[in-house]
């Protein structure tokens, strides 16, 4: 696997700190955004925390071949699916656990949204409202669903997209990890070709940046830092009133991961 990328964080325009977090680990072939929520910096704890406990999980798990698996296996899914979605499930719990030990970071949350890079494929697992695009063949894709309460609507046809947009509810998550003892995660797997482009981004993007938009920037931008800088100043320009992460990566070449290359040694 042969990808490279770009990565940015900003505080944007209306708020006081950041509480976004990001993990870009070629290494891994890992990349999360978490955006945090709770009162005083309790966000920003939720969210660094979230990205160290899932960023080392999967470290150790690649070290150690026998590495406990948190939760249920998907036999659907493969070993590096399930590998993800163990690390964002012990998140959840020491998010939890400290939401609940610490008076001041009582109720904190994060989203999470995580993509890992093996091989030919990707691996996906997200909560929340933080998002996951693909861009082939000159068009854009989602590839997660929000976990918000608009989102929900217009997916009952409650509302239209127009409406949720205008909505003094389209800031409220339904699912966010480390808020709950257990967290639902949602899982995917796609097969990447060369030429993928793959953005993960905190809502501060898309609140003031469309999908078009973006996918407007992604192709035009010469290499993948570029790319973020530039959504970044749009989502500023476009009000900055949350804060903005953006990861973008390209995708060079397909070929063996490293996570393909554990799975070897340890089915051998």
């Amino acid at each position: 696997m042969d990808i490279v990328f770009g990565a940015k964080t900003d505080v944007g325009l209306k708020r006081e700190h950041n509480e976004d977090s990001l993990c870009a680990d070629p290494h891994l072939g890992l990349f999360i955004v978490c955006d945090g929520m709770g009162g005083r910096n309790a966000g920003e704890v939720a969210s660094s925390l979230a990205v160290e406990i899932i960023q080392k999980h999967m470290t150790d798990a690649h070290k150690a071949d026998a590495f406990p698996v948190i939760g249920a296996v998907n036999a659907k899914l493969s070993p590096q699916t399930n590998r993800l979605a163990s690390a964002v499930r012990l998140a959840n719990q020491v998010v939890n656990g400290a939401s609940q030990s610490k008076p001041g970071q009582s109720g904190m949350g994060t989203t999470v949204v995580c993509a890992l890079f093996s091989g030919p494929m990707l691996s996906v697992a997200h909560a929340g409202d933080s998002r996951m695009y693909l861009v082939r063949g000159g068009n854009i894709h989602a590839l997660t669903a929000d976990h918000s309460l608009v989102a929900e609507q217009v997916r009952q046809g409650i509302l239209t997209e127009e409406q949720a947009e205008k909505s003094v509810q389209k800031n409220i998550v339904t699912r966010a990890l480390g808020v709950e003892d257990t967290l639902q995660v949602d899982l995917d797997e796609i097969e990447l070709a060369k030429g993928d482009v793959i953005l993960l981004c905190s809502d501060g993007l898309t609140k003031g940046v469309t999908p078009a938009e973006i996918l407007k920037v992604l192709r035009e931008a010469k290499e993948p830092q570029a790319a973020c800088d530039r959504l970044v100043k749009m989502a500023n320009a476009a009000g900055g009133e949350d804060n903005t992460t953006v990861i973008v990566i390209v995708v060079k070449k397909v070929g063996t991961g490293v996570w393909q290359q554990l799975m070897k040694r340890v089915t051998s």
